[in-house]
């Protein structure tokens, strides 16, 4: 089976440097909140190019933590779109603020900023952006209009680990910005992990209170917090995986330009958009097809597991079916929803194995 993503692929290419990492994590003892961590959170923040950087227990954790730190909570709104992993509107329930839901832009599947304006109200204090797909969302105008309106913009980069927008990379350009470490990500861990990432000395302060009690001084809680810590084993391992990101995007983005030489002009199927401005790292190589159920069994059933991100779209779980605000008026993220399709894309995907998608494609359409 051809998998859509392989994180065991990815350890067995790191295995001897990532098992030594994990040994001297267990051979000096301490596990929580280390000088792993400490590194960790270092080295991630100078990549991605901002101050501070905070380890946090999981992405969807760092994005409640940054909206707490934000001092956003019950009676506050918050505009997102629906298009996204349910870990986005999650995070803003957690932290007990209403999502606002607007559409997607038709071409890159992320926010449409153009829509922003119209759901603002006098309730509304923060937006998050959610850079899609590893391609960045247009932040200008996002920027523009949280200024204008005093509004906090959190980045939700969980699919984005070294994308770039206009020459920075994406994290360092909100007040905060909150990544997933989940073992599929172009970035990913063993396990749970997150970080949350700003410039701005007093959030980095707050979040590093908030993630552990709100303790400054240990057992003393200066304000209501959780726990939500990066462990030291995990740590050191995205501390070695770091040092292989750019390397690995750069395969991600050769795989996407073989899938594209290869199926292009492929009637049946669009291929994705590129943002001008952005620099894509392929978390996930999304294809659009009118008949993508089907397309989705032909490939299973030619050994292709390919995925869908996503289904279902956040106003439809029935968990929050009938009650999120900004539903209404979200026609593109319905359009997209039956659509999308994911294809196999990981740094050590095989050759013969990027062909073989390409053929099983080109032989349903």
């Amino acid at each position: 089976m051809i998998l859509c993503a392989n994180p065991r692929r990815q350890y067995l290419a790191r295995k001897d440097e990532i098992d030594d990492a994990v040994m001297r994590v267990l051979n000096q003892g301490r596990y929580i909140l280390g000088e792993e961590v400490k590194a960790l959170e270092s080295e991630f923040a100078a990549y991605i190019g901002v101050e501070y950087g905070i380890g946090v227990g999981s992405g969807t954790e760092g994005l409640h933590l940054a909206l707490k730190a934000c001092g956003i909570g019950v009676g506050d709104e918050v505009i997102t779109v629906s298009h996204t992993a349910v870990a986005t509107v999650a995070a803003i329930e957690q932290a007990g603020a209403t999502p606002v839901l607007i559409d997607i832009e038709p071409d890159f599947f992320t926010i449409d900023s153009r829509k922003i304006a119209t759901v603002i109200t006098p309730r509304t204090k923060a937006i998050i952006p959610v850079h899609l797909y590893g391609q960045a969302v247009d932040l200008d105008p996002i920027l523009e209009i949280a200024g204008e309106n005093d509004l906090k913009v959190i980045e939700d980069c969980a699919q984005a680990h070294g994308a770039t927008y206009k020459g920075r990379r994406v994290g360092s350009y909100g007040d905060l910005a909150c990544f997933s470490f989940y073992p599929t990500k172009n970035l990913g861990a063993l396990g749970d992990g997150g970080m949350v990432v700003t410039d701005q000395p007093e959030l980095a302060h707050r979040v590093r209170l908030l993630r552990e009690y709100g303790w400054e001084e240990r057992h003393i809680s200066l304000l209501p917090g959780w726990n939500s810590r990066l462990d030291e084993v995990q740590a050191a391992i995205l501390r070695i995986k770091l040092r292989y990101l750019d390397q690995d995007n750069t395969a991600r983005v050769c795989i996407a330009a073989m899938y594209r030489d290869g199926l292009k002009g492929c009637g049946g199927i669009s291929l994705p958009t590129y943002r001008q401005e952005a620099g894509h790292v392929y978390h996930l190589y999304v294809v659009r097809a009118p008949r993508r159920d089907a397309l989705k069994q032909h490939l299973k059933d030619k050994g292709i597991a390919a995925l869908i991100h996503y289904p279902v779209p956040v106003h439809h779980h029935p968990a929050y079916r009938g009650r999120l605000a900004g539903r209404e008026n979200l026609m593109e993220t319905e359009r997209a929803a039956p659509e999308v399709l994911s294809l196999p894309i990981y740094p050590e995907l095989k050759k013969k194995d990027i062909q073989a998608v390409i053929e099983a494609v080109r032989t349903f359409v």
